[in-house]
């Protein structure tokens, strides 16, 4: 499913849109039914809970995290040929998979600030690598995806603070002057896949009407050894499970530095996580 012009795209920038990859028609039925769940009430993963009356959209429509693993439609997908296929030509070994997530970002919903997911699931060695399909058109207006090309060959940076007026989430990245933040459009349908290492994030959706949804699978390398115990268990691409161990803590993570007029990363202090990445 890739061609050639793809794979170099993902070498050189660490991330790639594959157009097409799921059909309007299945596009439709995942978007009806992941908006029919919420609309059911709570699920497991809603830590936020749901609040219908709440001004804040996210609480109204919070996302959904884990479903594979009590919704057969959710195991279904994660486990496509067609994303084993793209997942495989780009990492170069058939993956393991370990989590789903449902953003449905409705109007007026906040972003999420940029960051790098291996922050997160902490794999060890190799990384860890997200299919993100577009289940609503997705520019600027919406809050697409905003991207940094190329920083997937950085380091896990440290976080600092971040602006919950625009972010749901409190900790960012620092991108120093002269790399870009790029945005993803996508049409319903395309998919995204990205290294675990890219910095990326979303802007607020400014839009009236428009929902920005999108259906997220994230996956770790097949050499990977280790990764944390939140993505237990862990899933070969034909459903059986894999016996991982589980990262503990923390490594260090890569501060901006000036040495001798560049900007470099030094590696200092661990940094605490917790489960928030888009």
């Amino acid at each position: 499913m890739l061609t050639d012009r793809q794979r170099q795209d993902y070498e050189r920038d660490g991330y790639v849109v594959v157009p097409g990859v799921f059909g309007r028609d299945e596009v439709d039925h995942l978007r009806d039914h992941y908006m029919d769940l919420r609309a059911r009430g709570s699920y497991p993963g809603d830590s936020a809970g749901v609040d219908l009356n709440s001004a804040d959209p996210l609480k109204r429509y919070p996302r959904m995290i884990h479903m594979h693993r009590w919704d057969e439609a959710s195991l279904r997908w994660l486990l496509d040929a067609r994303l084993n296929a793209c997942l495989t030509g780009l990492l170069g070994a058939e993956p393991y998979a370990v989590q789903t997530m449902l953003y449905f970002k409705p109007p007026g919903a906040r972003g999420q600030a940029l960051h790098q997911d291996q922050f997160y699931l902490k794999v060890q060695p190799g990384t860890c690598m997200a299919a993100w399909l577009a289940l609503d058109r997705c520019d600027e207006e919406n809050g697409c995806m905003q991207v940094v090309p190329g920083s997937d060959k950085l380091p896990v940076l440290c976080t600092e603070k971040a602006d919950t007026k625009v972010s749901f989430t409190d900790v960012t990245v620092p991108v120093p002057e002269g790399l870009p933040v790029v945005p993803v459009r996508m049409e319903a349908g395309d998919v995204l896949f990205f290294n675990g290492s890219l910095i990326h994030g979303s802007y607020p959706n400014t839009s009236g009407e428009r929902f920005r949804r999108a259906l997220i699978g994230h996956y770790i390398a097949g050499e990977a050894e280790k990764v944390g115990g939140y993505y237990h268990p862990v899933l070969r691409m034909d459903g059986s499970e894999v016996d991982l161990g589980r990262s503990e803590g923390a490594g260090p993570c890569g501060v901006w530095a000036d040495r001798d007029g560049r900007r470099v990363v030094e590696m200092v202090r661990p940094a605490p996580a917790a489960d928030l990445h888009e």
